[in-house]
């Protein structure tokens, strides 16, 4: 397992949860998140290295909390992983994302191909619609449902959440702006000093030691 960069991760996840819930609090009930509202937990998306690292960290603790539930995960993560290898848009033996990922059929929003818009995530318990490995979750997990500005410069939220509420309300929960470039430099600094480049997803985040 990855342990260089552990310290600039922890202060990464932390200062993340911190703003996270400091917008919980704006937010109200605007905030539909929940447990068992997992539509975000479905589509393949990115994952930076920290987050793969981080992921295997805590598959690692539940093998010693919970071994069946941990293998519970390990089981979705083979069957996510013979759902999607044949149409993954990149190494299939490292996981690693090509740079033309977004154009696959299995990220592209408008593609036919249904399976990737509503594969769930490995990690995702669906007796319970939880996740099993919370605490570890990967940054995009935890910042996702609240206000957050896309590269246009708008606000973007889930579409569950702030249905209800003005543009002012929405601009006043916005989370801290600044997660988009500490998230940046942090990976930076994680994929350096472990020499990596590059992108994954959960599942080859999981079925690779």
């Amino acid at each position: 397992m990855l342990k260089q960069g552990a310290a600039t991760d922890a202060g990464l996840v932390q200062i993340v949860d911190a703003a996270l819930a400091a917008t919980v609090l704006r937010s109200g009930s605007h905030l539909a998140c929940r447990p068992g509202c997992t539509q975000c937990c479905h589509g393949v998306f990115p994952i930076s290295y920290q987050d793969a690292a981080r992921l295997r960290e805590g598959l690692c603790a539940l093998d010693q909390q919970d071994p069946h539930r941990a293998s519970s995960v390990r089981k979705r993560v083979a069957e996510s992983l013979q759902r999607l290898k044949s149409l993954f848009p990149g190494d299939t033996v490292t996981g690693v994302l090509s740079a033309d990922y977004e154009d696959s059929p299995l990220f592209a929003e408008e593609s036919e191909e249904a399976i990737g818009n509503s594969e769930p995530c490995p990690v995702l318990d669906p007796s319970n619609g939880t996740c099993d490995l919370y605490e570890y979750r990967p940054i995009v997990c935890r910042t996702f449902g609240p206000p957050m500005r896309t590269a246009e410069g708008d606000l973007a939220t889930c579409e569950l959440c702030y249905i209800t509420a003005s543009q002012e309300e929405i601009a006043a929960c916005e989370l801290d702006p600044s997660i988009p470039g500490r998230e940046a430099a942090s990976n930076e600094a994680f994929n350096t000093a472990n020499h990596l480049l590059g992108e994954t997803i959960v599942t080859f985040a999981l079925c690779h030691p």
